[in-house]
């Protein structure tokens, strides 16, 4: 009799004629949720899930939460403000690690929100110099690595800054990732910075940095024709196709304390993202996250990450648009990424949280892959909750938690093994605490 009340619908309010809930809020042990979001196309399902009704069916009444930053959504977290929020993929294992000195905190994450729909912008003065969008190089990284060098030459050290939006987020380890490739040591050469992605156009327009790696829409906003101050570069599925973006986190002792409140909070977030992905609902979708309320920025700006067709700008008047259906992934793939059946992107792959972890290692946040690296994969994405809870929704999902990342889903074209996640660390030369090779007098 209990379940049977817990699946009854509550009384009529404004959604009950179009969306049948499934879920009473009393049945659930904290129906009322601060969600965090930060406004940029990511909190497209965060959108929807509160707009068209996705929390209010699983028994949710959510009270949206704009964040400044990218740290503000992590903190809020961390220090019990927010029940839940989107954060760079790198946190969850990084707060668990206590990387670079920060406090631990066992944040957890059953599902992605979205994979892709990121890009690295550069300034005027960098095309000036030579460099040009990473497609018209071909997969070129030495032609592309001898241009960067020759604009850079004509600059003093001092100028080379780049900002990403948090320390362990995937736009810090692509940064450094792209530059170690083409034999450009980012620890030496280049100064990162943390910036707000609100603040990043404004800071290259005045100077004081020369890119930055953000998600969208604040890589379209600064090409020619929106506020021309620079132009993309490569788009954060060309570094590595198939990556993690922004991770819908929790404490761990939310999970524990609030079991079937979680259940109900990423089923709604599952129908959100994959009403976001369907193609015949994303102008829908920009024109909903250009409202004020959510990201405040013009429809043109947004749609190009959402619906694919992307212009990557420059400062010759030539078009460079290319229309790719996975510019963002929200839930179905636009191709196979190496999962097998039943793939998609809310799936969460713990291989690919060692990934982030031998890159925490590699640029120095944290001193060793940890013993227990597997462990703690398994601990911070909750994988094992998901093919629950997506089971409960006829979502199938794949068997393995891990897989092999090939060598083509990378800009270097390096595989990642996950069972060796040790060897491959080692098989880069550009990484903190590298061996040195003095010459012999």
């Amino acid at each position: 009799m209990a379940l049977s009340a817990c699946s009854s619908p509550p009384a009529a309010n404004f959604l009950s004629e179009t969306l049948e809930p499934v879920i009473r809020p009393d049945c659930l042990e904290k129906p009322n949720l601060t969600v965090g979001f930060v406004p940029v196309n990511d909190c497209a399902p965060f959108a929807v899930a509160l707009e068209k009704g996705f929390f209010y069916k699983y028994g949710l009444n959510v009270v949206l939460s704009r964040e400044a930053s990218w740290g503000n959504s992590r903190d809020g977290l961390i220090f019990g403000r927010l029940d839940a929020s989107p954060v760079v993929s790198g946190a969850v294992t990084n707060a668990r690690t206590g990387a670079e000195g920060a406090r631990q905190f066992p944040l957890c994450a059953a599902m992605t929100i979205h994979r892709h729909g990121n890009a690295l912008t550069m300034n005027q003065g960098l095309w000036n110099g030579g460099v040009r969008p990473w497609f018209t190089y071909r997969g070129d990284l030495a032609a592309f690595g001898q241009d960067l060098r020759a604009a850079w030459q004509t600059m003093p050290l001092e100028s080379r800054v780049w900002a990403v939006v948090l320390s362990s987020s995937i736009y810090e380890y692509f940064v450094r990732y792209l530059l170690a490739a083409v034999g450009i040591d980012p620890m030496q050469n280049l100064r990162l910075i943390i910036t707000p992605p609100p603040q990043m156009v404004s800071n290259v327009r005045i100077g004081s940095m020369q890119a930055y790696m953000v998600a969208e829409p604040w890589n379209t906003r600064a090409i020619s024709g929106n506020e021309g101050i620079g132009f993309t570069f490569v788009q954060g599925r060309e570094i590595w196709r198939g990556h993690p973006d922004r991770v819908l986190a929790v404490g761990e002792p939310f999970i524990e304390k609030y079991p079937k409140t979680y259940r109900s909070l990423v089923k709604a977030m599952i129908e959100a993202c994959r009403y976001c992905g369907d193609p015949a609902n994303r102008a829908e979708v920009t024109a909903l996250i250009a409202q004020r309320s959510f990201t405040g920025a013009s429809p043109r700006l947004i749609e190009p990450g959402i619906l694919g067709n992307y212009n990557y700008g420059g400062f010759d008047a030539q078009p460079r648009l290319i229309d790719s259906p996975d510019t963002t992934l929200f839930f179905d793939l636009a191709e196979p990424l190496g999962g097998g059946a039943n793939d998609h992107s809310t799936f969460l792959w713990q291989s690919q949280s060692l990934w982030l972890m031998t890159q925490a290692v590699r640029w120095g946040q944290i001193p060793e892959l940890p013993k227990n690296a597997e462990e703690i994969a398994r601990q911070a994405w909750r994988t094992d909750l998901y093919r629950e809870i997506a089971a409960e929704m006829g979502i199938a999902c794949p068997t393995e938690d891990s897989k092999m990342e090939p060598g083509s889903a990378f800009i270097d074209g390096r595989p990642f093994d996950p069972s060796d996640p040790g060897g491959y660390l080692r098989g880069f030369e550009i990484r903190a605490n590298a061996p040195k090779i003095f010459a012999r007098v």
